[in-house]
């Protein structure tokens, strides 16, 4: 039962709707405070739970020496499967950016406000227990969630839930990686897979905020140094060419590696609950060879930008990288995949940097160089996202020099990728679930309202133990043409329409209830669902009129919703696009 919101709070509300401005600057300013809240919270909490198993508590364990590093990943699987186990928040696994997609694809933007808490717990856990992932999708996902629950608290519009989880998410990279352009691109790249011009304002105040809060709190921390960059030559750019070719190859390499990993875990035959343990015992035998294997990698990443790791380990660690982060996710851990992506490109770009300089020597740049072309390369390839990347390196160097090489080598490598493979590994995931992802840059006027909006709530209903002389004489006392069909529990069992009486007129048994007669598989919507998704579902239908029904128990009738609902909501979009 919801709780009836103050008069105060719906006077205010309607205030501010008055002007758009100030109604989207406000919630663009309240969620970029969160969101950079949310970002520092969550490193605080990573940096906790890393103390806990691999610092002040690892004396638990010391008995195996430094063995003990092994059974710190399956321990940490062990409470991650168990957390999302019994919270039920099961998109809070993987990722976090495809559920954030899946969201604003096919649910409005709509996603439930348990998951920013659950994805904070069990990715905390899951990195600082070892886990090969990155922190970047997770705060995307909680920056996303606080975004929609205001969003769904205050009743917005399907396009303004869209437009707070975007502020959510631009809030979350920006404040994560002290880059509040990028964090704006990601957004609308990334998660709404558009420029949405109209709100374009409010993501960029979302972002700013959010990076002035997390600045606050942890001054101008970067995720890793980043050395001066140089460009030697001109013709190093054919080299540059060459390495974002190579880098689309590793990108796929790793997108094929997860999910066959994933498909591996699936199919065995335990509870979920205990699969990120499994994973675990992999990434503690990967991790206890190199320390740099386990959580975000950054320490890895600064070192070979510094030129300080040798060929043969650089190999080692991009091979075990892309092992250790598909064993993570596949088995069921929860992270991002763009900290993983960034230190595979590093990787790759020390080797081919390194190899480059024992073939060129005195003539190209440091290794270094193209281990900082590689990180974006690789990410760019991968996410599909080559703005995101080309804009989050340029804000993390500053250095202007970089912008040639980096634009050519990211553009490369996510053309190549995208012949190699149709899908990016964010895009995969939906497409492995069913889902579509087509964004386009014309919306449909009726994908931005809900059914919620223009459904009928004061209806009649009739009981499946009238008689057919009952309903005749119903319809005959209503301009209705049909009737949802509700018995003594308020349970939703059929629709009985005009059509139905008269196929039933001719029947020699007059004892013929509703029951009998009334149509029980049904066409429903639901009230949070888009009038878009409705009249795709009622395709070439009839069906003149569709009960709307309560998400989490489709028996309850909350509404219906007829044809001339559709119509009349259709006409108001139209009325007030060519006004505005």
């Amino acid at each position: 039962m919801s709780i009836p919101k103050a008069h105060w709070l719906d006077s205010l509300i309607q205030r501010f709707r008055g002007s758009e401005f100030a109604f989207g600057t406000t919630l663009a300013i309240t969620i970029g405070v969160a969101a950079g809240l949310g970002a520092v919270a969550f490193r605080w909490l990573i940096n906790f739970f890393h103390e806990l198993f691999f610092g002040s508590g690892a004396h638990v364990l010391s008995f195996l020496g430094q063995h003990y590093v092994i059974l710190v990943p399956i321990l940490g699987g062990i409470i991650v499967g168990l957390l999302i186990h019994f919270t039920g928040a099961k998109e809070t696994k993987g990722h976090g950016v495809p559920e954030v997609m899946e969201a604003v694809a096919i649910k409005g933007g709509r996603i439930r406000g348990r998951v920013a808490a659950v994805k904070a717990l069990a990715s905390s856990i899951c990195i600082g227990s070892g886990g090969s992932v990155g922190r970047e999708g997770p705060i995307v996902q909680i920056g996303s969630t606080i975004g929609s629950t205001l969003g769904q608290r205050l009743h917005l519009s399907q396009e303004w839930i869209k437009t707070l989880v975007a502020c959510g998410a631009a809030g979350g990279i920006s404040a994560t990686f002290n880059a509040p352009i990028a964090g704006v691109f990601f957004a609308h790249e990334v998660i709404l897979g558009r420029i949405f011009t109209r709100h374009f304002g409010f993501v960029v105040i979302g972002s700013v905020i959010a990076s002035v809060i997390a600045h606050a709190f942890l001054g101008n921390l970067q995720s890793f140094s980043v050395p001066d960059y140089t460009l030697n030559s001109y013709w190093e750019l054919v080299l540059y060419f060459i390495l974002g070719a190579a880098c689309a190859l590793i990108a796929v390499v790793f997108i094929r590696s997860l999910y066959k990993t994933e498909d591996i875990f699936d199919a065995i035959r335990i509870p979920g609950y205990l699969k990120p343990a499994l994973g675990g015992i992999a990434i503690g035998l990967i991790g206890f060879y190199n320390p740099y294997l386990f959580g975000v990698g950054y320490d890895g990443v600064e070192q070979v930008l510094l030129g300080k790791i040798g060929l043969i380990t650089l190999v080692a660690l991009l091979l075990l990288k892309i092992l250790a982060t598909s064993f993570t996710l596949g088995s069921g851990g929860s992270g991002g995949i763009f900290a993983p992506s960034l230190f595979m490109g590093a990787m790759f770009g020390g080797i081919f940097g390194d190899i480059a300089n024992r073939l060129l020597p005195g003539v190209v740049a440091p290794s270094g160089a193209y281990a900082l072309v590689g990180t974006a390369a690789v990410f760019s390839a991968a996410a599909r996202a080559p703005i995101t990347a080309i804009i989050i390196l340029f804000e993390m160097t500053r250095d202007y020099a970089i912008i040639l090489p980096l634009m050519l080598a990211v553009v490369v490598s996510t053309l190549i990728a995208h012949r190699l493979s149709s899908e990016g590994i964010y895009t995969l995931k939906l497409k492995r679930r069913g889902i579509p992802f087509h964004p386009q840059e014309e919306v449909d006027l009726l994908e931005r309202v809900s059914v919620e909006e223009v459904m009928t709530r004061d209806f009649p209903t009739i009981s499946p133990k009238m008689t057919l002389a009952q309903v005749i004489n119903k319809f005959s006392e209503s301009k209705h043409h049909g009737f949802p069909v509700v018995d003594m529990r308020g349970n939703l069992k059929g629709m009985v329409t005009l059509a139905d009486v008269e196929a039933n007129m001719s029947s020699s048994s007059q004892q013929l209830t509703v029951a009998d007669i009334a149509t029980t598989n049904l066409i429903t919507a639901y009230p949070d669902e888009s009038l878009h998704d409705v009249v795709h579902r009622l395709g070439s239908s009839e069906v003149g009129r569709i009960p709307v029904v309560d998400r989490k128990d489709s028996s309850r009738l909350v509404g219906m919703l007829r044809r001339y609902d559709i119509v009349k909501a259709y006409t108001k979009a139209i009325s007030k696009l060519t006004k505005g």
